[in-house]
């Protein structure tokens, strides 16, 4: 296809997600089906500058003077692919497949359309109405670290040392150009192109088959790192889902103690059994979900209780950009009452001298060290671990100063973001339960 049809194409599926209400994901699926003819690279294309007009969206909106389908593909061809205004209208031109030409009122837009005198959620690209709270995690920074969060994320792996070393998975994977992670021990990223690029594909990969690998955020392996398990160790990973970070615990025990998975709602648990065979993790009791019942027998004998909580996901906004056109006042306080449940299930797990870490994949204070203070008051019987200190214990020597200068500390814990850290949003706490 050329990119008088790509863009035609975006234009269809960003009205489909606006007139149904969903997932970006779910309208390109459909999309494909109904159009076969597309091959990868064109649906890879298509995929490419929808999810760019919903990452800057409000920024996008803000330039064209204008919310619809056609204004948002069209900014983002040119303003986030980098294409001219007069290869744009070549382009449609040239392509029977292509939308109208461009009105004289888009032509000024894209070529003078700019962000001065913009406030601070069009600059941030994110929903007016967390404008205060991302103010209040971030200060002055807050259209900066949006920004941020509104760029494309690199593929991330995480290589399964239960199975294969990084430097056999950097050679089996040289012709995607990889690197190791900047702080992951052992963390893999490889770059993503722009404008219509293909993302390398590495699922496809024989590697993935053979589980030397999992594609998993640097962010998210950190945050399973700052946990600081250890071989032969009891560990209960509560709200398991998927098993990214179970996987990661897994492989860093070696094998040895034994990791119960549990999660309160058992869809979620719904890929964990082919992962944990497929990277041969053997220290994983999967355990029925939502039955609090099942968790009994663990209580006051965990080493660690792990804690990856439901969230509103705003750290993953460069991989999901369509959910934070969704989330809403009503869910954020739903996440909350799950965050506060999760804990207190977590807590009566924990033996004394052992840790609760408490993870998000959210930015927002709200979810991150409020909930600490809460659960604090609450738990006479916890502490806060110190920042540094779970950094020094999980990090090896040279790479703990600059983990340190690239994170934000926080009351209850440390937050990671793409502006500093280069990873998705994480926040972390350690806190150990005391005699």
């Amino acid at each position: 296809m050329r990119h008088g049809g790509i863009i035609s194409a975006a234009i269809e599926v960003l009205a489909d997600i606006e007139a149904r209400h969903r997932p970006a994901s779910e309208a390109l699926r459909d999309w494909g089906l109904a159009h076969r003819f597309a091959g990868a690279g064109d649906r890879a294309a298509i995929g490419n500058l929808v999810f760019d007009a919903l990452r800057r969206r409000a920024s996008i909106a803000w330039r064209m003077g204008e919310d619809s389908a056609r204004g948002l593909a069209l900014g983002a061809y040119v303003f986030t692919w980098g294409r001219s205004v007069p290869d744009l209208e070549a382009e449609l031109a040239a392509d029977r497949h292509a939308p109208p030409p461009l009105s004289e009122a888009e032509r000024r837009a894209l070529g003078a359309g700019s962000l001065e005198g913009a406030p601070e959620h069009v600059r941030g690209d994110y929903p007016q109405w967390l404008e205060g709270r991302m103010a209040r995690a971030f200060g002055a920074a807050a259209a900066q670290e949006g920004a941020a969060l509104a760029e494309r994320a690199p593929v991330d792996l995480r290589v399964n040392t239960l199975k294969a070393t990084r430097d056999k998975v950097l050679r089996s994977l040289a012709r995607l150009s990889p690197e190791p992670a900047r702080f992951a021990a052992d963390g893999i990223r490889i770059a993503v192109g722009p404008g219509p690029a293909r993302p390398p594909h590495v699922v496809a990969e024989p590697g993935f088959g053979k589980g030397w690998f999992e594609l998993q955020d640097e962010g998210s392996q950190l945050a399973a790192a700052l946990a600081s398990v250890q071989a032969g160790m009891q560990v209960a990973d509560v709200c398991a889902g998927a098993g990214g970070k179970t996987l990661a615990l897994a492989a860093a025990m070696a094998n040895t103690g034994q990791i119960y998975a549990w999660d309160a709602d058992r869809h979620r648990l719904g890929d964990i059994h082919p992962r944990l065979q497929r990277a041969g993790a053997r220290n994983v009791q999967v355990l029925r979900a939502g039955e609090t019942e099942a968790l009994s027998r663990c209580a006051g004998r965990m080493d660690v209780a792990l804690v990856d909580a439901p969230c509103t996901g705003s750290g993953a906004w460069r991989r999901r950009p369509d959910a934070k056109w969704r989330v809403s006042e009503r869910a954020l306080h739903a996440r909350l009452a799950e965050q506060q449940t999760a804990l207190d299930v977590a807590a009566p797990l924990v033996r004394p001298g052992g840790r609760l870490v408490y993870i998000t994949c959210s930015v927002l204070a709200e979810e991150n060290e409020d909930q600490i203070a809460v659960f604090l008051a609450d738990h006479a019987g916890f502490a806060l671990v110190p920042p540094a200190q779970v950094i020094a214990a999980a990090l090896a020597p040279d790479r703990i100063a600059a983990f340190e200068a690239a994170t934000l500390a926080r009351p209850g814990g440390l937050l990671m973001t793409p502006r500093l850290t280069g990873t998705d949003g994480f926040f972390v706490a350690v806190l150990e339960r005391v005699a």
